[in-house]
């Protein structure tokens, strides 16, 4: 088991399907608002939503991990149940709650940028704080190119530079790096956790603490969701499954590697979401932009110098 979940193919293969799928978490989010009338500025009904999606999620990655342990996955000692509720706080509630409401007040664009900087922030919080591995030249001049596609791909289609001003604001663009510094140091302690409990039950039960928090954030606030269609349950269905799914294996995969080595694949996130916009959101014009295949490749450069390592080292890593 923990062969083939370090040996390079199969990190490659599943961090490259939760990024599929958390891309795929762009149009449909905005496919769902459209389908729940939930307003750009209704903050309340957003989070409100995405409380639903990840209390929902928490429950099928902690049934789903139950049928393939064959056993219940639960907190089974307050040290567990303290952990978890610490991953809940940092991952679901710091990283999303302020993750929406500075969507409400930036660009798209800007946001997407600035969500990538949980990147830089995991490999230093890995690697200066928590002592996890060594941070290295070349695995901070793999984050700097795959940043500079996700540049490259947030330009692309319509707005473009339009849309980069230097306009900073504490709600805005404030709020998502302190976003992105939740979803950093989630990584960290999730590799940090995963030691001592399955890495499915923290995820699975850290959605369901951090999904009741978010729930409870935008219902007394205001916040109202009116599911009245088959559509709008199959997707708060299909964001609730992506989420378990996509969490369950990011921290399978973060418990046998590197951080730097799974979270430089972040990078794809925000363009398999602009690839996806296109052909869900009838955004084609933006695929016939140049910028975005120069931006996958920059990113998949970026991914190969993080993950390139020495024959001797792999040599070793295999068993040979």
């Amino acid at each position: 088991m923990k062969f083939s979940l370090r040996s390079t193919p199969v990190v490659v293969l599943l961090a490259l399907v939760c990024c599929l799928l958390w891309g795929s978490a762009f149009p449909v989010i905005k496919i769902g608002y459209a389908v729940l009338s939930i307003e750009k500025a209704d903050v309340s009904s957003q989070l409100l939503f995405a409380g639903c999606r990840f209390f929902l999620a928490g429950v099928i990655a902690a049934a789903a991990g139950s049928v393939a342990a064959k056993k219940l996955l639960v907190p089974r000692s307050s040290a567990a149940f303290i952990r978890i509720i610490c991953l809940a706080l940092v991952q679901t509630v710091i990283q999303y709650v302020f993750f929406y409401i500075s969507l409400a007040h930036t660009t798209g664009i800007k946001g997407a940028i600035l969500e990538s900087l949980n990147i830089f922030f995991s490999i230093l919080a890995a690697s200066l704080i928590f002592r996890m591995e060594k941070i290295s030249v070349r695995k901070l001049l793999g984050c700097f190119i795959g940043f500079a596609g996700i540049i490259l791909v947030n330009l692309a289609g319509s707005g473009g530079m339009q849309n980069m001003d230097m306009h900073f604001t504490l709600t805005g663009e404030g709020f998502m790096i302190i976003s992105t510094v939740g979803a950093a140091f989630a990584s960290v302690l999730l590799r940090l956790f995963s030691r001592y409990d399955n890495p499915v039950l923290l995820t699975g039960w850290q959605f369901v603490f951090g999904g009741i928090v978010m729930c409870a954030a935008g219902y007394f606030t205001g916040g109202r969701l009116s599911f009245t269609s088959v559509h709008a349950v199959l997707l708060l269905l299909y964001l609730s499954i992506l989420s378990a799914a996509a969490y369950s294996l990011w921290s399978v995969l973060l418990k046998y590697n590197d951080v730097s080595r799974v979270t430089i694949f972040g990078f794809m996130n925000p363009v398999f979401g602009v690839i996806l916009s296109a052909l869900l959101l009838g955004e084609s014009g933006t695929l016939r932009d140049w910028k975005v295949p120069a931006a996958l490749v920059l990113v998949c450069a970026g991914i190969f110098l993080v993950n390139m390592r020495k024959k001797t080292s792999a040599r070793r890593e295999n068993g040979d």
